[in-house]
């Protein structure tokens, strides 16, 4: 799923292959920039916030996207095509000086801003975990404005926290104990960002630990909730249990909990840490 450490992992995929490339030719397909060229620069950096990419030019401008639930990025060597099907979907072409060629596919979010300006479209962001200017007390003041808002409403707010997407508040409502509708101020708020944090740099960083949450990273195993409805909960037995995040929802979200280990407040159960 593309969450924050998703685009992070993008970033340094891309940053690696194509940092410091001049554009001989190029535009962009999509947003209020539509046919912009983007022939003359080069790419002199890439940068997240949350789930946002922002590469740098070294003409002062900044390239926005976003890559929501569908899109992606895919680079083709020198005298390679891009499949048709794959081509119909290109939102952002970039010909670089050694003949290969970056595509930017079905991304939802285009925008070409000043480099000065990039405040304007990822400003309203919560702190990034993933960031060096990460400020947990930060992170804490904000999920904690609302303590009565639920688990999975408040860490899905971007505005509070950056960079965790459904996957990610589904498997810290578990480790956390919580029950995922419960009120986010029944958990240590404190903990909960130190927590998210930690996971969050181990599967951006880690080889071979990309969002692997119980440390298993057999298939069926490395998630302790998501995806696995139905399933006998990896650690009481328990039937996982799901339902929509969202009616409706076009990005078809779930949540997923354990009742044995996620109890509702005030049921009588304890759940096992």
């Amino acid at each position: 799923m593309p969450e924050g450490d998703s685009v992070f992992r993008l970033r340094r995929r891309l940053e690696t292959a194509t940092r410091g490339a001049r554009v001989v030719d190029g535009e962009l397909r999509s947003g209020a920039a539509a046919g912009h060229s983007l022939a003359g620069r080069s790419i002199r950096e890439y940068d997240t916030h949350g789930k946002h990419l922002l590469t740098r030019f070294d003409d002062g401008w900044t390239l926005h996207t976003h890559l929501r639930m569908q899109g992606g990025w895919t680079i083709t060597r020198p005298g390679r095509a891009l499949p048709r099907a794959a081509r119909e979907k290109a939102r952002v072409r970039l010909r670089l000086d050694d003949g290969r060629e970056v595509w930017g596919l079905d991304l939802p979010v285009v925008e070409l801003v000043p480099t000065v300006r990039e405040r304007d479209v990822v400003g309203f962001l919560g702190p990034d975990p993933l960031r060096e200017d990460w400020d947990a007390a930060e992170a804490v003041r904000r999920l904690s404005a609302r303590p009565d808002r639920p688990f999975v409403a408040t860490l899905l707010d971007q505005t509070r926290i950056a960079g965790l997407g459904n996957l990610w508040v589904n498997e810290l409502a578990f480790l956390r104990g919580i029950h995922p509708f419960a009120p986010i101020g029944a958990t240590d708020i404190d903990a909960l960002v130190a927590l998210a944090a930690r996971c969050l740099r181990i599967s951006a960083t880690v080889p071979g630990m990309y969002q692997v949450t119980t440390g298993d990273r057999r298939a069926g195993s490395s998630h302790w909730v998501a995806g696995r409805a139905g399933r006998a909960c990896l650690r009481c037995g328990t039937r996982v249990r799901v339902r929509d995040e969202v009616a409706n929802d076009p990005e078809q979200r779930r949540t997923w909990w354990c009742p044995g280990c996620q109890p509702l407040p005030g049921d009588g159960r304890v759940a096992t840490l």
